[in-house]
């Protein structure tokens, strides 16, 4: 990791900015998970904006730009009156990673070309928790970008997963390559996913309940080699969850927070963080 100290001239004290794994952008590190969680609320109030501001649940189908083409998305928002069930539409979340990666490919700050890149909790594809459409929309902008992309999910979830795929990557002109495996949180991965270790792994809305926090890093440990670099980005909506996810990950991972000025110009949101996660050596 390359350092490089700033001087907070409003603080008037001096604070670390470090770049972490394959990600060329200093970022902030995280330290204390209750000031983060103070920190993040302070600073983007999240409340006070629109959820799903860059989506639309209700339809069908969500088309996206990326990378010259066009990305349809098959929702299901029926299943969203299922309690617990939130997997068949995209989120934000899902669409501001999606958007990180092309940007900061165009920027030099990420090389994707060739890189094994590993999507848990999928849902349609693009990234989440139980999110098929927004773990798909992120494995096709990583496809789309050179990246060796492997989605996974539930095995219940993965039929809407791979119908997203062989409707988008499948019909593309694309240097990367996008699958569909099972992987369950907390449970041994196939080998195909930790032989050779992923380059990257990627997550949006993993963070949702403190039950599923534990077998969640469970599995980030299984996939990350000393190499590998995660995103995960989140909506904002409990902080307690979010504390302790940080709490528990900060024993074995390094954590910094991608502030919104490096992500997507055009796709930000003040309800949702990202994060960089690296092994500790």
């Amino acid at each position: 990791m390359e350092v490089n100290s700033v001087l907070n001239e409003e603080d008037e004290e001096e604070e670390e900015l470090i770049e972490i794994g394959s990600y060329k952008v200093p970022i902030r590190i995280v330290r204390d998970p209750a000031e983060e969680i103070l920190l993040l609320w302070a600073i983007q109030q999240p409340t006070l904006y629109k959820q799903n501001a860059l989506v639309q649940q209700s339809s069908l189908n969500l088309d996206l730009e990326s990378c010259g083409h066009r990305i349809s998305i098959i929702q299901s928002p029926s299943s969203m009156s299922t309690p617990g069930v939130t997997g068949a539409v995209m989120w934000d979340s899902g669409v501001v990673l999606g958007k990180f990666l092309e940007h900061s490919v165009d920027s030099s700050s990420l090389i994707l070309q060739s890189k094994k890149i590993v999507e848990i909790g999928s849902g349609c594809g693009l990234v989440g928790r139980l999110f098929p459409a927004n773990l798909f929309a992120k494995l096709c902008v990583a496809a789309l970008l050179g990246g060796q992309v492997i989605l996974t999910d539930l095995f219940d979830r993965l039929k809407l997963l791979k119908k997203n795929v062989e409707a988008n990557v499948s019909t593309w002109d694309t240097r990367g390559s996008a699958t569909v495996t099972e992987l369950t949180w907390g449970e041994d991965p196939d080998a195909e996913l930790i032989e050779p270790p992923p380059d990257y792994v990627l997550a949006s809305d993993v963070i949702y309940s403190e039950g599923a926090v534990t077998d969640l890093l469970v599995t980030l440990r299984q996939l990350c080699g000393s190499q590998t670099t995660i995103f995960l980005t989140g909506e904002l909506r409990n902080d307690a969850v979010i504390e302790y996810f940080l709490e528990l990950a900060m024993e074995e991972f390094v954590i910094g927070r991608v502030d919104q000025t490096n992500w997507h110009p055009d796709y930000r949101s003040s309800r949702v963080m990202m994060l960089v996660l690296v092994k500790k050596s």
